[in-house]
């Protein structure tokens, strides 16, 4: 049994009390730097989801820019409610926030096919469902299990991959898809990239992707494949305006996005569990797991309100804290600070709009198969017994396969085949559905606790 955080706090000397005491602040001079550390590991997956889904939707530069600038300055705000909390809102951990992958298979059809608005709506809601699903969790946790959570995080990778390799070929409707430069571009920021992340020591390899995305940018600058006229109109400061881009309500979006949130909660759920487990060696409490599921929700809200999309703990960002073993979320809360001043830079927005999708694909391909590893990763500590073989077996063959063939439900409705063709809410329902019906083993049962 772990040791209880007062007891473990008591024990441990007063050198390393700084770093190992979730309320504890760090000296200025060190924690800045730590904070700024957080920010460098999340920041491109962050901007990329508004990024992909404002290509496949068509959207200007200019309101391409304005979603850029939208969520480094709602991940700012979302992660000082989470790491400082707001009334019962917020875990109060180290946490990091930022844009979810999570919810990009699903926006991508209906930005494509109702408009960006709808997609905003819709995550509003599925915002509202998130809210919710914190609120009540201590009655629904038993539905996300490590054979359910697993299986989802795995889905999740599986089904970006395609967007990726999109990226990679020059972007969703290039007229030059596929060209050479395309791929050399890709190709040198996934080999920065891989060399840093395995080779690197320290902030090198945390910062692998940004700095091969960086690298990747310059040479697309030498060789003339960037154009920097949004930078030029963008303004140099700029307060974010909400309802700029717009919100609409279609149930059709609505149902997916809802379903995914609460699915979702699972992924912030193990965010948590993670971080203090990693970082402080002991198990959250109800109020931590509560209150961090609830500000992802309001986040998501507020993130739909600012022309964002919706918000998440960042795993990358827990296993920074594992590592380092700074446990201060005074830390993250600098980090957060400057995910704001970021935000109010519309010229900085721009710049980031400006990054060719090739060398975005680059780094990205990368990101959405370490994703679907993480959800291996997450599997390592199930019995791998014939239920929940059937379970996993099941759930990826309905996520993966059943999208495909459009024929098979191409005769119901909108609402239906709007929950269907993202793959993601088919996979994550079959999976929770398994887990409750199909009998436990002992043993079994005592791993998926």
């Amino acid at each position: 049994m772990s040791t209880p955080a007062s007891e473990q706090l008591q024990a441990d000397p007063p050198r390393v009390r700084s770093t190992h005491d979730v309320n504890a602040m760090p000296p200025v001079g060190r924690a800045i730097p730590l904070g700024i550390q957080h920010v460098l590991a999340m920041f491109v997956s962050n901007v990329t989801v508004p990024i992909i889904i404002a290509g496949a939707a068509g959207l200007s530069e200019a309101q391409t820019t304005l979603m850029i600038q939208a969520a480094m300055f709602v991940a700012g705000v979302a992660t000082l409610v989470q790491s400082l909390g707001l009334g019962p809102i917020g875990a109060r951990l180290p946490i990091v926030m930022g844009t979810s992958f999570g919810f990009v298979p699903v926006l991508i059809p209906i930005a494509v096919g109702m408009g960006v608005p709808a997609a905003l709506g819709a995550a509003l809601c599925g915002g509202v469902a998130m809210a919710l699903v914190g609120l009540f969790l201590p009655y629904v946790r038993f539905l996300f299990p490590p054979v359910v959570t697993g299986a989802f995080v795995i889905m999740i990778g599986a089904l970006l991959m395609p967007v990726g390799f999109a990226y990679v070929g020059g972007g969703f409707g290039a007229p030059d898809f596929g060209a050479l430069h395309h791929l050399l571009l890709a190709g040198l920021v996934m080999a920065i990239t891989i060399g840093l992340h395995q080779f690197g020591r320290g902030i090198w390899s945390e910062t692998a992707p940004l700095v091969g995305l960086v690298v990747g940018f310059i040479v697309a600058v030498v060789f003339g494949y960037v154009d920097f006229s949004s930078v030029g109109k963008a303004d140099w400061f700029s307060l974010p305006v909400p309802f700029a881009i717009g919100v609409e309500f279609h149930l059709s979006a609505i149902l997916p996005v809802v379903l995914l949130a609460v699915v979702t909660c699972a992924e912030s759920i193990g965010d948590i569990v993670g971080t203090t487990v990693g970082g402080a060696n002991r198990e959250p409490s109800e109020k931590e797991l509560s209150g961090g599921v609830m500000a992802d929700g309001l986040a998501s809200v507020f993130a739909a309100i600012f022309n964002a999309f919706p918000q998440i703990s960042f795993s990358q960002n827990v296993g920074i804290v594992a590592l380092t073993g700074v446990v201060s979320r005074y830390v993250v809360a600098i980090g957060g600070a400057f995910l704001v001043i970021a935000g109010l830079f519309p010229k900085l927005g721009g710049l980031i709009s400006g990054i060719p999708n090739a060398v975005l694909g680059g780094a990205v391909l990368i990101m959405f198969g370490m994703i679907a590893s993480a959800g291996i990763k997450m599997l390592s500590g199930i019995d791998f017994n014939k239920r929940n073989m059937l379970i996993l077996a099941l759930a990826l063959a309905t996520a993966l396969g059943l999208p495909a063939q459009e024929g098979l439900y191409a005769g119901y409705s909108d609402n239906v085949k709007a929950i269907i063709e993202s793959g993601l809410i088919p996979g994550a329902l079959v999976a929770i559905v398994l887990n409750l019906i199909l009998p436990h083993s002992e043993k079994s049962m005592r791993n998926d606790v």
